[in-house]
């Protein structure tokens, strides 16, 4: 196994979609076991209502989660606006580490900020407030209390009524703020952030307190294509399965 560590984000596995599925899971299976850890920066799922979902792949992916683990690659975990309800017991079935939403990893040598995207997309005010929200205990125990059926059924509104408000929504204001990007960056001492959300893959160079900085920007995965970061010794790359 080599010291590569793997980046990717924006998934959004459900069974109506067979095809990103059969790459993932391929992926995990040849791809994952060659590297020394595999970093998913949330929106693995299209929507997660709870780890006793026994919906379509999600079986599939628990257990190839765990051979990949148990085959010596760390995998991580970090939550995105999707997925954000996946918790201790998905974890522990699979062997995932979870991360906080702000994580910073030594990534050869550099100090490097891990983060789903959806945080820093603050001119999104009516997304935020949803966010927070959403993220308390007593909305998130009041979700996860109501029966399965229930929730499979929200979340599939959820998802209708999110797909309507993006088109309303310009497509700046769903964007990162650039002011809250170098701030967060500042609070945690990093010069390079790694995070996916936006489905705008790209490297954005900039400078922060005149020191050169890095944004890099993960691929959604799609039907046709789904892109890797890769990162090792000798720098990275972008790999397209």
């Amino acid at each position: 196994m080599s010291e590569e560590i793997l980046f990717i984000s924006d998934l959004h596995l459900s069974l109506e979609k067979p095809e990103i599925t059969r790459r993932f899971l391929d992926f995990l299976e040849k791809r994952a076991t060659q590297a020394s850890a595999l970093y998913i920066l949330g929106d693995l799922f299209d929507a997660w209502i709870g780890d006793d979902d026994p919906t379509p792949p999600n079986f599939k992916i628990r257990n190839r989660f765990k051979q990949l683990t148990q085959s010596g690659t760390a995998v991580y975990f970090q939550p995105g606006n999707r997925d954000f309800l996946l918790g201790k017991r998905f974890c522990l079935d699979t062997g995932i580490t979870f991360l906080n939403d702000y994580a910073v990893i030594d990534l050869m040598g550099s100090a490097t900020l891990l983060t789903h995207g959806d945080l820093l997309c603050t001119d999104d005010a009516p997304y935020q407030a949803f966010r927070t929200k959403s993220h308390t205990i007593e909305w998130q125990e009041n979700v996860l209390s109501k029966p399965l059926l229930i929730r499979l059924l929200a979340a599939r509104w959820y998802r209708f009524r999110s797909y309507l408000h993006k088109r309303k929504k310009s497509q700046s204001i769903m964007d990162v703020n650039q002011e809250t990007v170098i701030r967060v960056m500042q609070e945690h001492d990093c010069l390079r952030l790694i995070h996916g959300h936006t489905h705008r893959p790209n490297i954005h160079d900039f400078l922060i307190n005149n020191h050169p900085a890095q944004r890099f920007v993960l691929s959604a995965w799609s039907k046709e294509t789904g892109e890797v970061l890769c990162w090792n010794n000798k720098g990275y790359q972008i790999e397209t399965l």
